[in-house]
């Protein structure tokens, strides 16, 4: 199995990071979050067009990582984007209208750009039986559960 490039475009120890804090992806939701996303930069950008750029930014980003899955959710980034302009746009604000950035916190930026992936990945391995290379699934869910079993032996020496 060939090695991704650099620790950015690594997808199974991306997987088993977020597998390790959620148990059952719920796909049905993760997507409309990133809408809702879209839709504060544009109600609040930090600079014109935040939206656009963070739209474009994910769905390249994603197709790095896999160019099928990466390209719908490249699709699903950009119907974001639009629906989050056309939503400004109907409750009369204008893009960039304060000037306001949000507070750095750690892994947020990660979190909102992997999520989404992950939980479109999941749809595609539960339904298509794709991988984005093979032996994905099984490598991810070993480093998933030794993450897990390390985390919860943390957490009982806590308790103690």
């Amino acid at each position: 199995m060939a090695r991704p490039r650099s620790r950015l475009l690594d997808l199974e120890r991306d997987d088993m990071f977020y597998g390790t804090y959620h148990s059952a992806i719920r796909a049905i939701v993760v997507w409309p979050i990133f809408l809702a996303a879209t839709l504060l930069l544009h109600l609040a950008a930090p600079f014109p067009h935040a939206a656009a750029v963070c739209a474009a930014l994910c769905g390249a980003y994603y197709l790095l990582l896999d160019r099928r899955a990466g390209a719908l959710a490249a699709l699903i980034c950009f119907l974001c984007w639009a629906g989050g302009g056309a939503l400004a746009a109907r409750l009369g604000f204008s893009p960039g209208r304060k000037k306001r950035v949000p507070p750095a916190v750690d892994n947020l930026v990660q979190a909102f750009l992997m999520v989404p992936f992950f939980a479109l990945l999941e749809v595609f391995q539960t339904f298509a039986g794709d991988e984005p290379n093979p032996g994905f699934d099984a490598t991810a869910s070993n480093l998933t559960q030794e993450a897990r079993k390390e985390w919860e032996d943390k957490k009982a020496k806590k308790m103690t």
